[in-house]
């Protein structure tokens, strides 16, 4: 998806094997731009409030349709340093494994094929597991 300077970004993601308001995950939003460390954008627990990185809140908004299971993020006026990968990802209050090592990518797989990784995240409310796809 390519979006000029100062053009709005929207981008949905559709969750499946949970509900959004289940209380043991959270789904929300990340993204990484190449060479720089993961960016938090928000996130949202079951029937908890939305939490939102401060530095990027006045320029991305959450919203999410429960009966549809889906999940929107919205971007206004987006500049060049917003170029990035963007993730939807879901969190879960229990860490049951940790994988570190990086995904081996055989050479010859098609661009279908999705990547799911797990990370770890710390953050004032605990250690939680990221899981995120990219297709």
């Amino acid at each position: 998806m390519v979006v000029q300077p100062g053009q709005s970004l929207t981008i949905s993601c559709q969750v499946s094997g949970y509900s959004l308001t289940d209380n043991s995950y959270a789904t929300g939003w990340i993204r990484q731009s190449e060479g720089k460390p993961i960016d938090w954008i928000s996130h949202q627990w079951g029937t908890s409030g939305l939490s939102q990185n401060n530095a990027l809140k006045n320029k991305f908004s959450y919203s999410r349709d429960t009966s549809a299971l889906t999940v929107t993020l919205k971007g206004q006026n987006v500049q060049p340093e917003d170029t990035a990968v963007y993730y939807c990802v879901r969190l879960s209050d229990t860490v049951i494994e940790t994988t570190n090592r990086p995904a081996q990518i055989p050479s010859n797989q098609q661009d279908s094929t999705t990547h799911t990784c797990s990370k770890l995240y710390r953050s004032e409310y605990g250690v939680h597991s990221f899981q995120f796809s990219r297709v």
